[in-house]
């Protein structure tokens, strides 16, 4: 059959931050191409709570989140299609997975009461639309279908990872992390699962630090100083211009573990390469005659904070969960880790940093972008459709805005333990 009769579908991956689309063909099951993109939404806050604030300033500004969001996503999927020689006309069929707030602003939904306790959703339950209604360019009849949303800050990207990950079908105590600006925790344990959701922030991303920038080329995504020097990588092996995520995650790892700064995060008398800055202090990572920036490349005090603030928020939600259901951290057999920041976080430097419990590392297991995964599993499956709408059925959800003892954790997990 020739490309131009086939229909075919689109899943995505509806990000905070960023955003993954898929395209697959729908007579095949194939995946044809696949890209990913910024959400336009950041220019209205970095994080979800901002976007809701401003969404509540009235209608007209709801509908332009959602307005922005919906064409950067046709402008992507005509992008794809065009590659491929395909036309909209033949989208027919969408799956979109995100937050509950991505998902309500993309359905057209109120999205206030999701700022306000007890954050409840406007619509548990799966949905499905004409996909033209809420400005998808597609095939006349194509649906829009979004999986359940969980709670107010647990959507149905969640859901779709749970089902990659296999959770339920899990064996012993199971917990599955997927980082991002909000990061959603789910804990099985006698075939029941608890879940919650932490603010980390865009930290993980590239934002708020000095020389932070995406996972693109000359981005250093790994470091660590041995031997009395820093060692790095970057992406496709370009000369360092800044660094993602991964690579802030093992700097901050390895100055911990060459004593260069103390548990609170401050440098000490052994820090190499130290100057004075703004930030309250920072060390060269990379001189700027060894950088494709044409100046240092800094790694500040300030860094090392977020750092710390963005891994207590993550391992302040692991310990409510384990103390919510009677769990103790020894007592998990298998860790699962999702995200795009999850597949190139070094297990070592969470592990270094507190981050994570000290589990053995074979316990922990990396799955890459699994709510993507599982965008495209329900796109082509009612099966997983079905199996995404059963999941609230053996699942409950720990508030931790309400959570009076999780300030403490969170103030607890700050230091570098």
């Amino acid at each position: 059959m020739e490309r131009g009769q086939h229909f075919y579908g689109v899943a995505g991956d509806i990000g905070t931050t960023k955003m993954a689309i898929y395209l697959l063909d729908l007579t095949t099951g194939d995946l044809v191409t696949k890209s990913g993109v910024m959400n336009p939404q950041i220019a209205y806050g970095e994080d979800v709570v901002s976007r809701i604030s401003y969404a509540n300033q009235g209608l007209s500004y709801r509908l332009r989140l959602q307005n922005e969001l919906i064409e950067t996503i046709n402008v992507e999927v005509r992008r794809l299609c065009e590659g491929m020689g395909i036309i909209a006309e033949q989208i027919a069929d969408f799956v979109m997975v995100g937050n509950t707030a991505m998902h309500h602003i993309v359905m057209k939904l109120p999205v206030r009461q999701l700022g306000e306790a007890p954050h409840v959703p406007a619509v548990n339950q799966a949905m499905r639309v004409p996909a033209r209604e809420i400005g998808l360019q597609s095939a006349p009849g194509a649906v829009v279908y979004t999986p359940p949303n969980i709670a107010g800050y647990v959507g149905g990207d969640h859901v779709a990872m749970l089902l990659t990950a296999e959770l339920l079908e899990a064996q012993g105590i199971a917990l599955a992390m997927d980082i991002g600006t909000n990061t959603e925790i789910s804990l099985l344990k006698d075939g029941r699962i608890t879940c919650c959701s932490c603010a980390s922030g865009p930290t993980f991303e590239g934002a708020h630090i000095h020389a932070g920038m995406c996972a693109v080329p000359g981005a250093i995504e790994r470091a660590v100083y041995l031997d009395g020097e820093w060692r790095f990588s970057t992406i496709d092996g370009q000369q360092p211009v800044g660094i993602c995520g991964s690579g802030i995650l093992d700097v901050v790892a390895s100055l911990k573990a060459s004593s260069q700064i103390d548990v609170a995060g401050r440098f000490t008398d052994q820090a190499v390469n130290l100057v004075d800055h703004p930030k309250g202090g920072a060390i060269i990572l990379v001189p700027g005659a060894h950088s494709g920036a044409g100046k240092d490349i800094l790694v500040t005090r300030q860094d090392i904070r977020e750092i710390q603030l963005a891994k207590a928020a993550i391992r302040a939600g692991v310990e409510a969960l384990l103390r919510s259901t009677s769990t103790r951290e020894d007592e998990i057999d298998h860790f699962i880790i999702a995200g795009a920041f999850g597949t190139y976080l070094h297990i070592e430097s969470a592990l270094q940093i507190g981050m994570l419990p000290r589990l053995a590392p074979e316990r922990y297991t990396q799955i890459g972008n699994a709510a993507g995964v599982g965008a495209q599993e329900i796109l082509l499956s009612t099966a997983s459709r079905a199996a995404a709408e059963t999941v609230l059925k053996n699942m409950s959800y720990l508030e931790l805005t309400t959570d009076p003892r999780f300030r403490d954790l969170y103030v607890d997990s700050i230091a570098f333990d």
